[in-house]
């Protein structure tokens, strides 16, 4: 496995267990986020243009999710 394959399975790893605990705090919504960025990283490096632009989108879905439910609600 080379260098760039395996920020490519850590950044998977991760996003699947955040996304997993998602519930437990809203911390974890924020690291399923910044895992999607690491996983557009790697699909730039291999130059998957499509699943980058999909993992950025989807990071930007994350981190508004995240704003929501960490702001007091009324």
């Amino acid at each position: 496995m080379s260098g760039i394959e395996a920020i490519g399975f850590l950044a998977v790893i991760v996003m699947v267990s955040a996304y997993a605990f998602e519930d437990r705090s809203p911390r974890f919504i924020l690291v399923f986020a910044l895992a999607c960025l690491a996983a557009a990283g790697y699909a730039a490096l291999i130059r998957s243009w499509p699943f980058a632009v999909i993992e950025t989108i989807w990071s930007g879905i994350a981190l508004r999710r995240w704003l929501l439910r960490r702001s007091p609600r009324a």
